[in-house]
């Protein structure tokens, strides 16, 4: 998992910048009534890391696990990330993932098979679950950076 907790790392160093150069304005910009800010996307990137935080903490300590669904419209709009600071967001998900990443690779790879059921989901592997969160993040960063073209191993379980 060192590698997948590397790749957290150099995707959050390479993004960071980037991040930090978008102005207040465009970062509130939704570019359709039903769509996502940039804002709305990165504190869902931070709701996504205290969900799956719980998965990969919890998951060390049981073989198998049964997990809540994550209303993901309701979480970021009960947040108002819209109306947030942007460069406290910006702080706020880099602590989070580098924290995630160094979850990630000290886990012990006895663990990684097990298994968690997520409501409405399916049943997944808590290596699948790392590795999906990574492709996830890059799935979101790239629509926040469009000319950034992170790649992605897989796709995605969400499909958000």
């Amino acid at each position: 998992m060192k590698n997948t907790a590397d790749d957290l790392r150099k995707t959050i160093e390479l993004v960071l910048p980037m991040l930090k150069n978008i102005g207040d304005k465009d970062s509130t910009n939704k570019p359709l009534p039903n769509k996502w800010s940039k804002k709305e996307i990165l504190g869902h990137l931070i709701d996504s890391a205290c969900n799956n935080q719980q998965k990969f903490v919890r998951l060390q300590a049981k073989s198998e696990l049964k997990f809540i669904g994550y209303e993901q419209d309701f979480w970021v709009e009960s947040q108002k990330y819209n109306s947030a600071d942007w460069q406290n967001l910006i702080v706020f998900w880099q602590a989070y993932n580098f924290h995630l990443a160094h979850i990630i690779e000290n886990m012990s790879v006895e663990v990684l098979m097990n298994k968690i059921t997520v409501e409405n989901a399916g049943t997944f592997t808590l290596k699948f679950i790392i590795k999906d969160y990574v492709e996830h993040l890059k799935h979101h960063l790239n629509q926040i950076i469009p000319t950034l073209s992170l790649k992605n191993e897989f796709q995605n379980i969400y499909n958000t």
